[in-house]
């Protein structure tokens, strides 16, 4: 089953770090975070990517373009035009960097990659939060209930989409922040049929907005409550808390050797 990762937006809450590059790009451990959340994906088997661009796309292109200079050691030899590398590592990895517009919202950049997807279900998740949900049992989730959308929900006190989930784990209502929101909120790694399509109209579709608020409002949207560590990194300060985290050897979210 194949990924797709948000990584067009402009950042602007972060706007320290991303007027320089994408926020999916902005480094925890000398890594992008959008690295790191390519690698819980890829510890659980999923290691085909499509990544949907937009602000700043060519520093995630020469990325992985220049893989192997971010990951091995290497010998250039100036005077005869030549590269040698070293040790040479490279993630199991197939990814696709789709352009999905500079200003298109969320909703359109999902319409935008279907051609890479076609009519198969796949997974869906921002580009600038990390977990260490099991992306296993969100998967057996979403295929034991039949409907369209799974979310992964999570308690956070901060200004996300605001979702009414009932016993049943049924999303009842989705709809966006305001002020005095504190949880639950949806937290990404998501799991979506290809009826998914159906509900985004063009580049101007927000996908937290109409598609979400429909899917619920028919009782297609899915709650998998996730109750370990999740962080996202709208800030400077969130950006720091990640460091800290992955500086002293126990980040929640490393999964992987």
């Amino acid at each position: 089953m194949k990924v797709v990762i948000f990584a067009g937006g402009f950042g602007t809450r972060i706007s320290e770090q991303s007027h320089l590059k994408p926020k999916p790009m902005i480094e925890i451990g000398e890594k992008p975070i959008l690295w790191h959340i390519m690698k819980i994906y890829a510890q659980y088997g999923f290691h085909e990517f499509i990544i949907c661009l937009g602000y700043k796309q060519y520093v995630v292109k020469e990325f992985f373009a220049d893989y192997f200079l971010h990951t091995s050691d290497v010998t250039f030899d100036l005077a005869n035009n030549q590269m040698e590398v070293h040790n040479n590592y490279s993630e199991p990895w197939k990814v696709t960097l789709v352009d999905t517009g500079l200003n298109t919202m969320t909703g359109g950049r999902v319409k935008r990659i279907y051609p890479y997807v076609g009519d198969q279900p796949f997974m869906l998740t921002y580009g600038d939060a990390v977990s260490d949900v099991n992306i296993k049992k969100v998967l057996d989730f979403h295929k034991s209930h039949g409907k369209i959308a799974t979310l992964t929900t999570v308690d956070f006190a901060q200004m996300k989409g605001v979702l009414d989930i009932g016993e049943d784990n049924v999303i009842r209502s989705f709809r966006e922040k305001n002020a005095e929101d504190a949880t639950p909120i949806n937290g990404g790694f998501m799991v979506v049929n290809p009826e998914i399509f159906n509900y985004i109209e063009g580049d101007h579709t927000v996908f937290e907005k109409e598609p979400l608020q429909r899917l619920a409002a028919e009782g297609q949207l899915m709650s998998y409550y996730h109750d370990g560590f999740w962080q996202c990194m709208d800030t400077q300060r969130e950006m720091q808390y990640l460091e800290k985290l992955w500086q002293s050897g126990k980040a929640p979210w490393k999964i992987w050797e």
